[in-house]
């Protein structure tokens, strides 16, 4: 019996360490995290309930992986309602399986924080920002990056 209750302690316990902690920031530390960067940074903006996002998160992860060897980092930037911070961010990440970095964006004004990102965004999900701050590269992707798309951009952010 004490077997059991000792094994299933020790599932609880790495479950509850695999999960990820999902990180609260403001736009200041989302802009320092994008300027400072020494590696590619791909940075998605999505939310659990936009159904573009949901489809292109699973190419991302995967193609953003196979640039391992280019140290491309992928964070996914989550734009949720406060209401679903942490717990709903949190439990539909480990269902979908996300693995990438995820921090959820504590931002009430859309027309504050969107321009800081990109003059150009309009609060419409999901967006992409890709940067390489070694070559001066920065592109803003407005709309959903079907797969194909997602893989030229990414050659071109490491080339």
């Amino acid at each position: 019996m004490k077997k059991i209750v000792f094994v299933l302690a020790l599932v609880c316990v790495q479950q509850t360490l695999c999960a990820q902690q999902i990180k609260k920031i403001k736009i200041a530390e989302l802009q320092k995290m994008i300027d400072t960067s020494s590696m590619p940074l791909v940075v998605n903006f999505w939310a659990t309930w936009c159904g573009p996002c949901i489809r292109e998160i699973p190419w991302f992860e995967k193609n953003v992986a196979a640039y391992a060897d280019k140290k491309v980092k992928l964070l996914l930037v989550s734009i949720d309602f406060p209401g679903d911070y942490p717990k709903e961010i949190t439990d539909f990440a480990k269902k979908q399986g996300y693995t990438s970095q995820i921090v959820w964006l504590n931002e009430n004004n859309a027309d504050v924080f969107c321009p800081k990102i990109d003059k150009s965004w309009d609060g419409s999900i999901p967006v992409t920002l890709m940067v390489n701050n070694k070559k001066h590269y920065r592109v803003f992707y407005k709309q959903q990056l079907p797969e194909g798309k997602l893989k030229l951009e990414l050659e071109k952010l490491v080339e």
